[in-house]
């Protein structure tokens, strides 16, 4: 299976340095590119690679097109990783295979759900009554949609995603708890892709809110009434704690927390492995962590930590004492 490079420059763009009649059989990394792969530079930073790759021809922006003519062919563009994202796509398309049947027959779908005719519905999913699946969305294998959640149009839900468990609301009755139903649902809007066994929580009386062009990867909870603004992106292993409303045009990286009822304004954006633990309301970039050590040097550093509010209470003592000297 090839594409002419003529082929990919017609369909997408680019100005073309080298053979349109160059056939391309696969799309590889500069490192590991075959003389049959177009690859990419997305950053100067790799020029030696560029410089040592054997790929058929490269996607680079204006600024590398020297030095990549004197390695070979190449495609000038300003942009070429999101180039190269568009040449997957039109590689996906290109290449696709049987799709099979819209609906898999092991799909359990309640007759009270809606599922638009241009969705499809992979093997062993699971849609409960008065849910929705908007046209062109795709649900992979056990995906589960639970009742009255909506999912919108040229959505992608991978596999064993989950949405609209019951969010996690307990009421304490002495030693005990007891559960508070869960009557809201999820809302999730177009163009979302979810990652594979994702779980997003309904609402405990609203519903929880994806907006369109929200980015979620592998293993993330989302609880209960949380919201995430439009065109958000979220790494693996993230979690973000009930009632709290994350902005347009975020990014939060794998394994960061968000705590409950917080409120990040549009445009933050949230280093891995950090928790926030206080509200955002201005764009920017975040981090909240302690970095790692060597055991025993973290243990004295953590010790310290722990005196930092009694030395704090020492030196108020004393800055009023010298205050109280220089005002006699």
């Amino acid at each position: 299976m090839a594409l002419r490079l003529g082929t990919i420059v017609d369909a997408l763009g680019g100005d073309l340095h080298g053979d349109p009649e160059l056939q391309i059989t696969g799309l590889a990394p500069l490192e590991s590119a075959t003389p049959q792969h177009l690859s990419f530079l997305s950053h100067p930073k790799y020029q030696q690679q560029l410089a040592a790759s054997k790929a058929a021809c490269v996607i680079v922006s204006p600024q590398m097109q020297t030095q990549a003519l004197a390695r070979g062919c190449c495609i000038v563009v300003d942009q070429p990783y999101l180039y190269f994202a568009r040449v997957t796509q039109l590689w996906r398309r290109t290449h696709r295979q049987d799709a099979g049947p819209r609906i898999h027959p092991s799909a359990v779908i309640d007759p009270a759900a809606q599922v638009d005719p241009l969705a499809r519905i992979g093997p062993l999913c699971v849609i409960e009554r008065g849910a929705r699946i908007g046209a062109h969305t795709m649900l992979a294998s056990r995906v589960t949609v639970g009742e009255d959640c909506v999912v919108g149009e040229r959505c992608i839900l991978h596999p064993g995603v989950v949405i609209g468990a019951d969010g996690f609301g307990f009421a304490p009755n002495g030693p005990a708890w007891e559960k508070i139903e869960q009557l809201g649902a999820v809302r999730i809007g177009n163009d979302v892709e979810i990652g594979a066994n994702t779980c997003i929580d309904r609402g405990a009386l609203q519903d929880t809110v994806i907006e369109d062009g929200v980015k979620l990867d592998n293993l993330i909870q989302i609880g209960h009434n949380v919201r995430i603004g439009r065109n958000t992106a979220m790494a693996g292993c993230a979690g973000v704690a009930g009632s709290a409303n994350i902005g347009a045009g975020c990014t939060i990286g794998g394994g960061a927390v968000v705590l409950g009822h917080l409120t990040l304004a549009d445009g933050v954006h949230v280093s891995a492995a950090s928790v926030v633990t206080r509200s955002i309301l201005k764009p920017g970039h975040y981090t909240g962590m302690f970095p790692i050590d060597d055991n025993a040097s973290w243990e004295k550093n953590a010790a310290t930590l722990k005196q930092l509010h009694a030395m704090r209470e020492r030196v108020r003592v004393l800055e009023n004492k010298i205050k109280e000297t220089n005002q006699s």
